[in-house]
Order: C-alpha cells, then structure tokens, then sequence
C-alpha cells in the first residue's frame, strides 16, 4: 500500500478553476487538434508525432523551442476515465523522465476543477525538479491552455 505522505512528498500539485465546462477541458486534452494549441510554452510550436488515446497507447508531442533546440514530450497512457482523469508515465527530454502525470477533472458546472500531479520516483528527484522550475513550465502551459478554452467558448 502506497504511504499517502510519501506520495505527496514526491508530488508537484497543480489546481485551478477552469472557465469551460468539462466536455471541452476533456477535448482540449484528448484531441490532438487541441492539444497542438496550448501545450506548449509561449514562442513555441507542438507538432504532434504520435497520439493513441487509450489506456497503453502512446504519445509523442515535440516542441520546437525559441533557441530552436527540441524539447520532446512522450509518454504511454496508463489509465483513462472518461470526463475524470488522464493518467500517463512520461518523459520530457531533456530535462525530466520516468515521471507519471495525472490530470483530474471535476465538473463544476460551466467550469472545471483541474488538478495536474506530476509524481516523481524520489522526493529528491521532486525537490530538483522545482528548483529547476516545474511550477513554472506547467503553469505557463496551463494558462495557454485556459486561453485556448476561452478562444474556443468565445
């Protein structure tokens, strides 16, 4: 059984409220002609190079970066609950492997609670990561991606 604390402390949690309701936040992540719009940071383009949305199926997302350098996203879906949660083992190369990302929906409505868990194999692997900038990278994806959701509603 898995110690809800270690769990945690290995664990960059990011929420927040999105103003869409649920069946576009779940297609802004399932579909790739969404995805190709907001994940990525500002001044780079996705280019989707694979995308099997089902539980084994993988994923492969490359970002060509503005020094022009690659950042390759990729990863094997591991588990997929309809309008629920999207969880997948994944690397991000070159600067994080072997992680699992969870995200979370709750509908609220005409919004969205979303929790984003990136879970790291050690607490130190975590700690490194922050230092690094996670919170940052993650949030700046996540506010393209609460831009693309207004764009699409508007």
């Amino acid at each position: 059984m898995i110690d809800s604390n270690e769990y945690m402390n290995r664990t960059v949690q990011i929420k927040r409220i999105l103003n869409a309701p649920i069946s576009l936040v779940w297609e802004a992540w399932s579909e790739p002609e969404h995805i190709v719009h907001w994940w990525n940071p500002k001044g780079s383009d996705t280019q989707i190079e694979k995308h099997d949305f089902k539980v084994g199926g993988e994923w492969k997302y490359t970002m060509l970066m503005p020094n022009g350098k690659p950042f390759i996203a990729e990863g094997r879906y591991v588990e997929i609950i309809y309008h629920e949660k999207i969880c997948s083992v994944a690397d991000f190369k070159p600067m994080t492997s072997n992680v699992e990302i969870q995200a979370l929906f709750k509908s609220l409505g005409d919004q969205t609670e979303f929790t984003f868990n990136v879970i790291h194999p050690t607490v130190e692997y975590k700690i490194q990561q922050e230092k690094m900038g996670i919170q940052n990278g993650w949030g700046s994806v996540f506010n393209r991606l609460e831009e693309y959701l207004k764009l699409t509603i508007d």
